[in-house]
């Protein structure tokens, strides 16, 4: 299935019934009295979160979405029929924006979660409805109350517990490769990987899914490359893993560079945790990684680790690693949060 991101749609709920203007004619019955019945109610228009999804791509062939009108009142008190909802399933991790693509009008974060994207019109009320005891006979109804439209745009962040990241042909295919099901493209040119993969990891009978993330270039955060598009892919992880290749021209020099990409980009990538690690190992000299590594430790790597995917050495230290951070974030979460003690500033 192609993968996509991104979609813009078109949504219009139902349109409220009208009332009807109506009154009893029965045999032996005078004055028998307005009995018109209330328009139906025009349906929603839905979006839920579902479970099995990882892309947009029903949304690029079929962009219009309404739902049905409520049918109108008639006599005998009869209230018409509402309308059908109409229900868009999406990935979960899925934001939907307006159509200026700054505000963000619900975030689907859990799978179940549902949002009244296009609330349906109420439906007009009969002439029954307006009868008092100095109105015996009204002759008037209301219109059904239109139903809502707009263009809005999909935009998914998957959902991962670590995320990968790393300059054009760092490895990070290969590694999600050897420690997934993931079967990515893997060749010796930049830009093999076209749009995010997910892997689903496992490690000491724990798993945990990773993100594999295009190739980031300088100037990613303005667009150049493919990273900017994907980026946002990494804004729900708990621990970024950045890999540096050992053999590039100048390692340090990339790693500083995709730094910068995170900061000027936003989001808090900055701020989240990081691991870096060495990767191809297995084709720099003997000893040479580790001089990187305490070169990149001097230029504030903080925790640097060596791996190679295709031997398989240091890929379960790191595995472990991510996977404590994982579980160490996800206890912050759980925390119970102390309680705010009162103050007459906060009233």
């Amino acid at each position: 299935m192609k993968f996509l991101d991104q979609a813009k749609i078109y949504t219009r709920s139902g349109h409220g019934g009208p009332g009807a203007v109506s009154f009893r004619r029965e045999a032996h019955v005078p004055f028998g009295g307005p009995d018109g019945g209330d328009g139906g109610r025009g349906g929603d228009v839905v979006v839920r979160a579902v479970g099995g999804l990882n892309t947009l791509i029903d949304y690029r062939y079929q962009q219009h979405f309404k739902a049905a009108s409520g049918r109108p009142g008639a006599g005998r008190d009869r209230s018409g029929a509402g309308g059908d909802d109409v229900f868009l399933k999406l990935p979960v991790g899925t934001q939907i924006l307006s159509d200026d693509q700054q505000t963000v009008i619900a975030d689907l974060t859990e799978e179940g979660q549902e949002f009244i994207l296009a609330k349906g019109g109420a439906g007009g009320k009969g002439n029954a409805f307006f009868k008092s005891s100095t109105n015996r006979a009204p002759r008037k109804s209301q219109p059904g109350e239109p139903g809502q439209e707009q263009w809005v745009w999909l935009r998914l962040k998957l959902i991962a517990d670590a995320g990968l990241l790393g300059m054009p042909n760092a490895g990070k295919s290969t590694f999600l490769s050897a420690v997934s099901a993931a079967r990515p493209k893997i060749a010796d040119y930049p830009f093999t990987t076209l749009h995010p993969n997910l892997g689903v990891v496992g490690i000491d009978e724990r798993e945990f899914v990773i993100a594999d993330i295009p190739g980031l270039i300088e100037g990613a955060h303005e667009g150049a490359g493919l990273g900017h598009r994907f980026l946002g892919h990494v804004e729900r992880c708990r621990v970024l893993l950045h890999l540096v290749d050992v053999t590039a021209e100048d390692p340090i020099a990339a790693w500083v560079t995709l730094r910068k990409e995170l900061e000027a980009y936003g989001g808090g990538l900055a701020d989240k945790a990081e691991i870096v690690a060495l990767s191809k190992d297995d084709s720099s000299p003997e000893g040479y990684a580790d001089e990187i590594r305490e070169a990149l430790i001097a230029a504030g790597a903080g925790e640097v680790l060596t791996i190679s995917s295709v031997t398989g050495a240091g890929v379960k230290p790191v595995l472990r690693r991510l996977i404590s951070v994982i579980d160490a974030d996800r206890a912050a979460e759980e925390a119970p949060k102390e309680p705010v003690p009162w103050s007459p500033s906060l009233t």
